[in-house]
């Protein structure tokens, strides 16, 4: 599987580089970030994948999150992915929450998304692939966060596949879809009107029917100005339900920004690094 190299910076004494790949799985050029921390010079290190939100690319946790100085400090390496496929001949929308930039982590089966909107696949399979063949990752120490849409797809992929992320954590994300109009329009638009595929693709509904075997951390702002469309509530009252074990933290005075992100990454990677230990 090859790649090309973008960009490479020194970060805190690690690596952070941007590559660019294509995808068989999304019939698309795909570009991605990996942050190699110290560590990584005398060996394999855990991984922390960062899926995005709405709107943003590779590009945005990687630059406002201030991920690396932590992931530096506890070696842990960081996979930024973007958040769907791109280019000209990829099906697109003209409202912000659709199309490029919208992916919303699942394989579309629905005209005209279905050629290269397989985002679930791409993140789960493919990229794993790539980066644990070129890189200084360990295979079996893997963890998953993610910020809104991108907190939706770290939850739900986290309890779909249990054994091989050992740690999970979530800012403000998209906690229940199928209740919520940031997701219900993209379910339909990408999964099609029948409901019955959609349960696999919201974290409150697996959290009721299988949870997650560890600890699940989540931070939400309490003054997010998108709260009626992420419902914290419906996950918050699913963990309770399940007596599932972990933080469900509501922080005064934040909003859905990446500065609410960059204040409590440190906890998160840390959360992260003790788990992958």
């Amino acid at each position: 599987m090859k790649y090309e190299t973008v960009s490479e910076n020194r970060s805190f004494g690690g690596t952070q580089g941007v590559y660019r790949h294509k995808s068989q799985t999304t019939g698309t050029d795909m570009t991605f970030a990996v942050y190699l921390p110290p560590a990584a010079q005398y060996g394999k290190v855990p991984v922390l994948w960062y899926l995005s939100g709405l709107t943003c690319t590779h590009e945005n946790a990687m630059t406002k999150a201030g991920a690396q100085e932590w992931a530096s400090e506890y070696g842990i390496a960081l996979i930024f992915p973007d958040t769907s496929p791109r280019g000209e001949g990829v099906a697109n929308d003209d409202a912000y929450d659709l199309g490029q930039g919208a992916g919303f982590y699942v394989d579309a089966t629905e005209t005209p998304w279905a050629p290269h909107f397989k985002m679930w696949h791409y993140i789960t399979h493919e990229l794993p692939e790539l980066v644990f063949n070129n890189f200084q990752l360990d295979r079996d120490a893997q963890g998953i966060t993610g910020h809104s849409m991108g907190g939706h797809g770290a939850l739900t992929i986290a309890m779909t596949f249990p054994e091989r992320y050992k740690s999970v954590s979530a800012f403000a994300p998209i906690a229940n879809p199928t209740e919520s109009d940031w997701g219900r329009k993209q379910f339909t638009a990408y999964l099609g009107a029948d409901k019955s595929g959609w349960s696999k693709h919201d974290s409150t509904i697996l959290m009721r029917e299988k949870g997650y075997p560890g600890e699940v951390l989540i931070d939400q702002g309490a003054s997010d100005q998108f709260l009626n469309l992420l419902k914290p509530e419906a996950l918050a009252h699913a963990m309770m339900e399940r007596r599932q074990p972990g933080e469900f933290r509501m922080q005064e005075g934040y909003d859905h920004s990446y500065f609410f992100v960059q204040t409590f990454m440190p906890d998160h990677i840390r959360w992260h690094a003790e788990r992958l230990a």
